[in-house]
């Protein structure tokens, strides 16, 4: 539904012309993701300031205009830039991109949220620092404050976003500005170290909400640590992955491992590494267990391949290394330590390394040196091209999913860090993907010293007719199987909002607040929210 003429010129006067976007070229780009929708978006606003912002705001008050903020739109997978209810006009941050505040003693740096994980990595690198910025797979253009209000997660000792942030500035749908922590009291010298403030603590009502918009945060920095080490291991057996998560849990909850660790199924990673086998599956789909299986025994990975990282001093990763050793022994295939040395050895005389090491990483160093320097805080956007894996064209150099009407959803339930909970999420996710034709890729994640997300990759082609209602029905059914089971999700994607909402006094609470915050209802409705289809918003 296009805007009338007076809300047009009323966000013109706000924010100039050129900052006002109806282009239908823009429009059908804010309308797509990597799933079938169906909103309309009316307009696209680009603020370059926080007074801009507001003015917005005031805008959407004035007419009962709703609106949608994305920091950079790069949500793939969970819907992207699209907006949850119909008819919101998408407020895009992308253009209040300054790093604000840096203190490479401390360790933090005070960022917009147009800020992207290459901007941050470029700031950090021209200033030589000794600082490590956590990246995702996600695209370098991915904005870091977008990722952190969805609570996503790298790889390295701070991969927990959510965790690692502080002093956020939020604008609330009445254009007031609220600070939190210690940056709500003038002059505090604590604002960028100390999370909780005094009192309640307001920062987590603002991840996956629809409270306000943030529009500074400050990221905590890891300080480089004295030497590093990645590993790599593989399981040739099926049914190893129970094995794997016990010997692993008590090392992160003992601290010997201190980041996040990634154990991926066979066909999370040939999806990482090529394109649809199309000819040795017989042009069909899906690619059926008995032929992954001679894949994967041709292509020297496991049936579960896992990686992680070793941060400290020289003794203390060697200590790590033996206690990884010891407690993955008799589980695994093959363990590999690499550090910058080795790996550039490995490429340069990788015939040498094959003998030596007994691994030929020929294969893989596709794969390994993108994730070897994601655990160093280097984005990539190697994984990106994962999601191409049932393309029958190549992934461009710059890859678009939504543009390429790549298909995928992901589901993320969250369970105990304990075998039996793997291997019950593994089951589920492999009958009910299979029996939908779709490849069961599975990456789970030890996010923390006591829990796992499981994040299952539900990949395909758009560009096939009636692909789309059939993601969409194995992704219901899913969903429907892992709450019922026990694992609810951590996170939601635009079409499953619904799940968020619930009943009883928790739900009756958030309704409270958000009726105070934004009584007329403007800000993002339906997001993180039940019945959100019914929740179209104002006007």
């Amino acid at each position: 539904m296009p805007i009338t003429n007076p809300i047009r010129e009323a966000f013109e006067i706000a924010l100039g012309t050129e900052f006002v976007i109806t282009s239908p070229d823009e429009i059908a780009r804010a309308s797509t993701a990597t799933f079938a929708t169906a909103q309309r978006v009316p307009a696209i606003l680009r603020p370059g300031s926080r007074g801009d912002l507001q003015a917005c705001l005031a805008v959407a008050r004035r007419f009962s205009i709703a609106v949608y903020p994305v920091s950079s739109g790069k949500n793939w997978g969970y819907g992207s830039r699209v907006p949850v209810a119909d008819n919101c006009i998408v407020i895009d941050l992308s253009r209040m991109n300054r790093i604000l505040d840096f203190s490479e003693e401390m360790g933090w740096v005070t960022i917009e949220p147009g800020v992207t994980q290459q901007q941050l990595f470029e700031f950090l690198s021209g200033r030589k620092s000794r600082l490590w910025l956590d990246a995702t797979g996600s695209a370098p253009d991915s904005s870091i404050v977008g990722n952190t209000m969805e609570r996503g997660f790298g790889h390295t000792p701070y991969g927990d976003h959510a965790g690692n942030v502080c002093a956020l500035e939020i604008v609330l749908p009445d254009g007031e500005v609220i600070e939190t922590g210690m940056a709500r009291f003038k002059g505090s010298q604590s604002a960028e170290v100390y999370r909780w403030g005094l009192g309640p603590g307001l920062d987590a009502l603002f991840t996956q909400s629809n409270l306000g918009i943030v529009t500074r945060m400050t990221v905590w920095l890891m300080p480089a640590p004295e030497y590093f080490q990645a590993f790599f291991f593989r399981c040739d057996d099926v049914g190893g992955l129970p094995g794997i998560i016990d010997a692993l849990r008590p090392l992160r909850m003992n601290g010997t491992l201190r980041s996040a660790i990634h154990v991926a199924n066979d066909y999370k990673v040939i999806a990482g590494i090529r394109q649809y086998p199309w000819q040795e599956a017989g042009n069909r789909t899906p690619l059926l267990p008995q032929t992954m299986q001679l894949l994967r025994a041709r292509m020297k990975f496991g049936a579960w391949n896992g990686s992680g990282g070793l941060y400290g001093t020289r003794t203390q990763v060697a200590e790590a290394r033996r206690l990884l050793r010891q407690a993955l022994k008799g589980r695994i295939t093959k363990i590999q330590f690499l550090d910058d040395r080795i790996l550039n050895f490995a490429e340069r005389f990788s015939h040498a390394f094959a003998v030596l090491s007994r691994w030929d990483i020929s294969r893989a160093l596709e794969l390994v040196r993108p994730v070897f320097g994601l655990m160093k805080g280097i984005p990539t956007d190697r994984p990106l091209a994962s999601v191409y894996w049932r393309k029958k064209t190549v992934p461009p150099a710059q890859m678009d999913p939504d543009r390429d009407r790549c298909g995928l959803i992901w589901c993320a339930p969250v369970a105990p860090a304990q075998g039996q909970h793997s291997h019950r999420l593994a089951e589920i996710a492999c009958r009910i993907l299979l029996k939908h034709a779709f490849e069961p890729m599975l990456s789970i994640t030890l996010i923390t010293d006591r829990a796992l997300i499981c994040v299952i990759s539900l990949t395909y082609d758009r560009e096939i007719p009636g692909e789309d209602d059939r993601a969409r029905a194995c992704y219901e059914e899913l969903q429907a199987e892992l709450e019922q089971a026990g694992y609810p999700p951590y996170r939601l994607g635009i079409q499953s909002m619904q799940l968020a909402g619930g009943s009883g006094a928790y739900a009756r609470l958030l309704d409270t607040i958000r009726n105070s915050v934004d009584p007329g209802g403007i800000l993002a409705p339906g997001r993180y929210k039940a019945s959100a289809a019914s929740e179209a918003g104002p006007g």
